[in-house]
């Protein structure tokens, strides 16, 4: 495990790094202050040992500059009940006082780290349980949601397709936490809500100046996503004239925002989604057949509601105590009657529309129990 010191004193400095590294388990590199370590520190280091007196940054503004990126334990020579309070409440995983002995020290690197294994061990098993996300279950969402969690393991771009409403950004978010950028950012776009004259900078961003409102420089959603998931809902809506400039972005992994000659790497993972038949689009010269290939590594169809049918009515009850206790509205239920009718009707506007006709019935019915008349289903197809 590679170990970053950072203390002021050269002679505990010098020391701690001599005893440490008696240790085969541990590499370590020192830092005579929290600055010289800001610049330096990266995602090859497991542990921060810091001192909280120190000049320039002291080591609790030091804490709250790594953010959480690091486990941190804190070593002083000037402890304070509040000092200590403020730095557990940031996240250190020890506090020790000096002097101490090597041992103590060692016991508490080992410590965090079998903290750090237990608490990634359990994110990761809640990752491969957790669909709460998705309200109901059938074989169909199953078939899919299998299909996206293989492809969550690598970092292959991922189109999904499917009718309006069925849940693509639930998949994107899926195939996102999943994957090993859970991390990092999920970013989410959608094209069609975007004026075509504002995607460009809106997806690459721009500098002072690239335009008449550009009074300071705004990094794109592909700078925002870096090391993270970038979702590109309703690509195909995208216009043509930039899809090449976004071809060239995926190919080389280099963002210029507008009004820069200069370009900024970016390490983003790709899922889009389209309810559009992007093939006619391609025969029509509308989409890029180049681009589809890019973002298609891995296309998954996620199927609409009505063939999803033993969803309806757990999506329908949980969107019903959701709006209830929203809104304040008191105990209320579906008679069977109108569990019937969600069961009969064809939902073109799949989840989406059932979530809002739930909504509607809950807000607009008097009695606890929702009749079939509160659907008013008849009256939209």
């Amino acid at each position: 495990m590679k170990i970053a010191i950072v203390e002021d004193d050269i002679n505990m400095r010098k020391s701690l790094e001599i005893a440490l590294g008696d240790y085969d388990e541990f590499e370590v590199k020192t830092f005579r202050n929290a600055k010289e370590a800001l610049k330096k520190l990266d995602d090859s280091y497991g542990l921060v040992i810091s001192d909280i007196t120190m000049p320039g940054m002291n080591g609790i503004e030091f804490i709250e500059k790594l953010d959480g990126r690091f486990e941190v334990i804190i070593i002083t020579g000037n402890a304070t009940l509040g000092r200590a309070i403020e730095s557990i409440r940031l996240g250190v995983s020890d506090f020790l006082t000096k002097p101490f002995e090597v041992e103590t020290l060692v016991e508490a690197i080992r410590r965090s780290q079998k903290a750090k294994q237990r608490l990634k061990k359990r994110k990761s098993l809640e990752r491969e349980c957790d669909n709460s996300i998705f309200y109901g279950r059938s074989e169909a969402l199953d078939k899919a949601l299998s299909l996206a969690k293989k492809a969550a393991k690598s970092d292959a771009a991922v189109l999904l397709l499917g009718e309006s409403g069925v849940g693509k950004e639930l998949f994107a978010r899926t195939v996102h936490e999943n994957s090993a950028r859970h991390d990092g950012p999920f970013i989410a776009v959608n094209m069609a809500a975007i004026p075509e004259n504002l995607i460009e900078s809106e997806l690459f961003g721009f500098e002072k100046g690239a335009f008449t409102d550009a009074v300071e420089p705004k990094m794109g959603k592909f700078e925002a996503a870096n090391g993270g998931t970038l979702f590109l809902d309703e690509i195909a809506e995208m216009p043509y004239h930039l899809q090449a400039k976004l071809l060239r972005v995926l190919q080389e992994r280099i963002v210029h925002r507008l009004g820069s000659t200069e370009g900024t790497p970016v390490d983003v993972r790709i899922v889009a989604a389209t309810n559009a038949d992007i093939k006619s689009k391609m025969k029509n010269m509308e989409f890029r057949e180049d681009l589809y290939y890019r973002i298609s590594t891995i296309p998954i169809f996620i199927p609409p509601l009505r063939e999803r049918s033993e969803e309806i009515i757990p999506i329908a009850e949980r969107t019903l105590e959701d709006v209830v206790a929203r809104y304040g509205l008191g105990p209320k239920e579906f008679s069977e009657e109108a569990k019937q009718k969600l069961l009969s009707y064809r939902w073109p506007g799949n989840i989406r529309e059932l979530i809002a006709v739930v909504e509607r019935a809950a807000i607009l019915s008097d009695g606890v129990e929702i009749e079939s008349d509160d659907l008013f289903l008849d009256a939209r197809f």
